[in-house]
């Protein structure tokens, strides 16, 4: 069949579809779940014969949205903060998970110009970094103590001063993609660069595995977190440009609106980023090694666990569980 006989064939189908999706017709859950395993044909046809067609996009984002809408129409009653952390937004970064490989793949793109920055020249650190800085911490790597700068200040005044710095560094990453994600990239870029310089600084000086063993500490959530904040922004910058079959305020609305709930799931991760910060990495060269490893270890299993993994987990689990009582 050519595309555009099944495009004409369906269109009245899916336009519906998409109005149901926005509320604007309501369907109990039979109908939903019948509307889904007839959108999920069309997918299935459009993928085997239109695989790179714009019709298998569409017909992939709207099938994403149909089954959010049935899970929430069907779902037990539970804590509404649990079921945001468990269900509802590793759902939505299954479906926009795309935009996560993105963000990682500009993070170590920029971190990488950083660090060939910094070994090309010399005096890359101190534009970065800022003079003072460099000189205090060259001054505690000749002492031995690499993540001095740490130690100063009190554990409970560093910490709130810390968590509101890191909160409000990702809050302008999410924020900044009403540019349509230049913004988010741009701001993405300077932290990168610096992420990367700072890295290849303590290299030059002999002192990158003392610095691993602290900075990292807390590196492991405070940098991940920045990584799906700057994904945020690119989903908030996506949906201005490329609204679809949407109106573009209502693309706009729906992309705030998912893009804020994750941005929403990286404030814990910044919090006890803020924490060890204040509390433990002061303590890094003291402390064994293989309690170092240990916690930064873990924090990546954790984090990465919950963004990478768990939601494919959450969406076959689901599927699965509407597929059945589909049958």
């Amino acid at each position: 069949m050519r595309e555009v006989y099944f495009i004409k064939q369906n269109k009245e189908k899916w336009l519906g579809i998409e109005q149901v999706i926005q509320g604007k017709i309501k369907k109990n859950p039979d109908d939903l779940s019948s509307l889904y395993i007839n959108l999920i044909n069309d997918l299935s046809f459009a993928q085997t014969y239109y695989p790179k067609s714009n019709t298998t996009i569409y017909l992939n984002h709207l099938s994403s949205q149909i089954f959010q809408k049935i899970y929430k129409t069907k779902r037990v009653e539970e804590n509404r903060l649990t079921y945001f952390f468990r269900t509802e937004v590793p759902l939505l970064v299954y479906q926009y998970r795309r935009y996560l490989l993105y963000a990682f793949l500009f993070f170590i793109l920029f971190t990488s110009i950083g660090v060939l920055s910094g070994a090309y020249d010399k005096d890359f650190a101190n534009i970065i970094l800022g003079e003072d800085y460099v000189n205090e911490t060259i001054e505690n790597i000749k002492k031995g103590n690499a993540v001095g700068v740490y130690q100063s200040g009190s554990t409970w005044g560093s910490t709130i001063g810390i968590i509101f710095n890191n909160i409000g560094v990702g809050a302008k990453l999410y924020i900044y993609g009403i540019t349509g994600g230049i913004g988010t990239l741009f701001a993405l870029l300077s932290n990168s660069v610096m992420l990367g310089s700072f890295q290849y600084f303590f290299y030059d000086y002999g002192a990158l595995k003392d610095s691993a063993r602290g900075i990292w500490l807390h590196g492991v959530f405070e940098i991940f977190a920045m990584v799906v904040e700057a994904m945020c922004g690119l989903i908030l910058g996506t949906s201005i440009l490329f609204p679809r079959t949407f109106s573009r305020f209502n693309s706009f609305k729906r992309g705030f609106k998912d893009s804020f709930k994750i941005f929403l799931s990286t404030i814990p991760f910044t919090i006890c980023a803020g924490i060890i910060e204040g509390y433990v990495t002061r303590h890094a060269l003291k402390m064994p090694l293989v309690v170092n490893l240990a916690i930064i270890i873990s924090s990546l299993v954790i984090i990465g666990f919950y963004y990478f993994v768990y939601p494919s987990i959450v969406y076959k689990k689901i599927n699965n569980h509407t597929n059945d009582a589909v049958l």
